[in-house]
């Protein structure tokens, strides 16, 4: 009995001690493990260990093209990812394939839908002169947080007969699917008479709505001469429609006031509906037919406010309506909120779309270029156009009552304001 309970004292103490080795062993290699960490980050000591390949510089990035730090900047986190890549991976990459990822992504991650990266063959096809007749489907185009849609089908344009309708954007041309914005389209439609293309549509319930069933046409490309300002006198109200903001918007609803003023007209309406803006310049020129001192618009950038004043060259007197719907837009809303804020025109109509803001164009140094909003319109009281767009003082939804309702009331209103 004392020999086995001397054997059984043994078997513990080595198994005890077994347990104790164990441990020590699995200590020493959380210590080597931790102190690893330790050492990555002491220069000196991988230096005299031998491990001068582990030495990683604090005080600049691996990609040396960026100063800064990486807590701050984005570019200087890619310069030392791409540093990373170059000096220690195995592995390549493309550099245009890269840099349209990143910079596409980029702009995805951003408050900004206007932002978009061309490389260069997309921004040498921005830069292609647009023929000043309208060469291409029959559609007056307008842009919706950088996306193309059609404002207007011309009537008895290929694309009417083709079935496109108001509304509908622009999903791809000849199967290019790359977000098409209101210059990439006008330039690539801007084709030699009789050309074809093919462009697909995408009909959303409304301007916001994502989705909805896609169309897609082949279209033949005419000349078409587009009347960009229509008038008529009727009870002796002039009605003067203005399609678009162009370069000589002004002088045409000049001539237009006159024409009207010759016959008989003692009230104008002006009707904005469906015009998807322009030139700022022609909206401030056309507002000054209208307003004869004050300001026209407010302009914010990065700066601080600039503001366009009325040019003093006021063209009539008489009361005016102005008639706005979804649609009107960008620069339209600039001269719409401009006649009301100056108190010079009542507003009839449906809320503007919305479109304040200023898109322009850097070439970069790389090549290829940048489209971004670099300032903000702002009426002249100060009140913001973006996503807010020009609220009416008489409101009246498209399809109410027959016919041309919204005209209707226009008209009505214009009468209304006649004296004597």
């Amino acid at each position: 009995m004392a020999r086995h309970g001397l054997n059984t004292v043994n078997a513990l103490r080595a198994r005890n001690r077994k347990i104790i080795a164990i441990a020590v062993v699995f200590l020493c290699l959380c210590c080597s493990f931790a102190a690893g960490f330790v050492a990555r980050g002491n220069t000196d000591l991988l230096q005299r260990l031998g491990f001068d390949s582990l030495v990683v510089s604090t005080s600049s990035n691996p990609g040396q093209t960026v100063t800064g730090n990486t807590y701050d900047s984005i570019s200087a986190r890619v310069a030392e990812v791409e540093g990373v890549v170059a000096q220690e991976s195995i592995d390549a990459y493309d550099l245009e394939d890269a840099t349209g990822r990143v910079l596409d992504a980029f702009a995805e991650s951003t408050k900004d839908p206007y932002l978009t990266y061309y490389d260069q063959e997309r921004y040498a096809a921005y830069l292609e002169e647009t023929a000043r007749s309208y060469t291409g489907i029959g559609v007056l185009f307008g842009e919706y947080r950088g996306k193309c849609y059609a404002v207007e089908v011309f009537p008895g344009s290929a694309a009417e007969a083709a079935g496109v309708q108001a509304g509908d954007f622009v999903a791809a041309i000849d199967g290019d699917r790359a977000g098409w914005s209101l210059a990439e389209t006008v330039n690539a439609l801007a084709r030699e008479e009789g050309s074809q293309v093919v462009v697909t549509w995408r009909r959303p319930g409304s301007l916001e709505a994502e989705g909805g069933p896609e169309i897609t046409t082949t279209l033949l490309c005419s000349e078409y001469a587009e009347q960009n300002v229509h008038v008529e006198v009727s009870d002796a109200v002039g009605y003067i429609k203005l399609s678009q903001l162009s370069q000589n918007s002004d002088s045409l609803v000049s001539d237009a006031i006159s024409s009207a003023v010759s016959q008989g007209a003692r009230s104008l309406v002006l009707d904005l509906r469906d015009n998807p803006g322009g030139y700022l310049t022609s909206a401030v020129d056309t507002a000054s037919l209208f307003v004869r001192s004050g300001v026209v618009v407010q302009i914010s950038t990065v700066d601080g406010t600039t503001t366009r004043t009325a040019s003093g060259e006021v063209e009539t007197d008489l009361p005016l309506v102005v008639l706005v719907n979804q649609n009107t837009a960008g620069a339209a809303e600039v001269l719409a909120a401009a006649l009301q804020d100056n108190q010079r025109a009542t507003v009839v109509g449906e809320t503007t779309l919305g479109k304040g803001g200023v898109q322009v164009v850097r070439e970069l140094s790389f090549g290829g270029a940048l489209r971004y909003t670099a300032a903000m319109y702002l009426t002249p009281l100060g009140r913001e156009i973006q996503d807010v767009g020009v609220v009416p003082s008489v409101s009246i939804a498209a399809g109410e009552g027959p016919d041309d309702a919204q005209k209707t009331v226009a008209l009505e209103t214009a009468q209304s304001l006649m004296a004597g």
